[in-house]
């Protein structure tokens, strides 16, 4: 159930000092697996009276040790912070991860959770943290002794069409374009959001006109194609045709995340647009010229309707 998260950005904002149960990990995605960590997390706390918190780093610490740039999120920060949030979190960290953390000793910074949340529990898989990751499972079962935590290691195992969930396996789906096994691994439709901003105007000219979204450039795309999506105007959901890609009939340039909302009248421009990827229609393609396009999406169109 959806309750108010508290989030902030750094461990030494934490408003109230009270007695927490805390989970560390990237949580990207927060798919079935982090799911299944939480739920147990939670029901726990609750028994037991207590706060229940989700640390996480941003960015990813992939990004800063191995110097990764482009695309790689499944989820935005904000996004990430709410699907926390519904699975009964009282408070998010989102964590710069930078040169300082990246250098700070597991007992160090284990003394920061105890000092700023009050940490008594830590939630996790078998993860490690601190300067050349010190902090595993024995050191902090040890350190908890002396310090008056303890350690709850849960395995994030939950299996989908048999294979074990996983942010990297969803990221896998994402770029091969499978969104119909990327929504199963989420418990819900991956979707992107983003400001509708102007574009060449084409698609009007073809009778197809679209909703050009700014996307966050951090994010994962699904692999360049055409797609059976949901648009959420506001409140509103209307079924759309949505293309990922080049569009290399017209231009090849750079990629884009173009929605056309099927029934839908009206201006678009400056609004904020939910995409949900339901199921992969085609590949993107070169096409001799317009009228073979608008053939095309029209075929697109008349299938995306049939089908959702």
């Amino acid at each position: 159930m959806t309750q108010k998260t508290f989030h902030v950005n750094l461990l030494s904002d934490i408003p109230e000092k009270q007695p927490t149960y805390l989970a560390i990990g990237s949580f990207d995605g927060v798919h079935l697996g982090h799911q299944a960590v939480l739920r147990k997390m939670v029901a726990a706390a609750r028994k037991d009276g207590v706060r229940t918190a989700v640390l996480t780093f941003f960015p990813h610490p992939k990004r800063v040790l191995q110097n990764m740039t482009g695309a790689y999120y499944i989820t935005t920060i904000g996004d990430r912070v709410q699907f926390l949030g519904e699975q009964g979190i009282d408070l998010v960290i989102t964590q710069p991860f930078n040169e300082e953390i990246r250098h700070t000793r597991a007992a160090d910074f284990v003394e920061q959770l105890i000092h700023y949340a009050d940490m008594r529990q830590i939630w996790g898989g078998d993860f490690a943290f601190g300067y050349k990751r010190e902090g595993d499972i024995p050191f902090l079962r040890k350190l908890g002794a002396e310090r008056g935590f303890s350690v709850e290691l849960v395995e994030a195992m939950v299996e989908v069409n048999g294979d074990w969930v996983s942010s990297s396996r969803i990221r896998r789906c994402l770029q091969e374009g499978n969104v119909a096994e990327v929504n199963l691994c989420l418990g819900r439709p991956f979707h992107v959001s983003g400001e509708v901003v102007k574009g060449d105007q084409r698609g009007r000219t073809i009778g197809f006109p679209t909703a050009n979204l700014a996307a966050w450039d951090e994010l994962l795309l699904p692999a360049n194609g055409v797609y059976a999506t949901y648009a959420w105007v506001g409140e509103t959901r209307y079924i759309a045709a949505t293309n990922v890609g080049n569009r290399p009939t017209v231009n090849g340039r750079s990629v884009t995340v173009e929605a056309h909302l099927l029934d839908f009248e009206g201006d678009l421009y400056g609004q904020n647009l939910r995409v949900e990827f339901i199921h992969h229609i085609r590949p993107e393609k070169k096409f001799s010229g317009l009228e073979a396009l608008t053939t095309q999406i029209q075929a697109d169109v008349e299938e995306i309707r049939a089908m959702l």
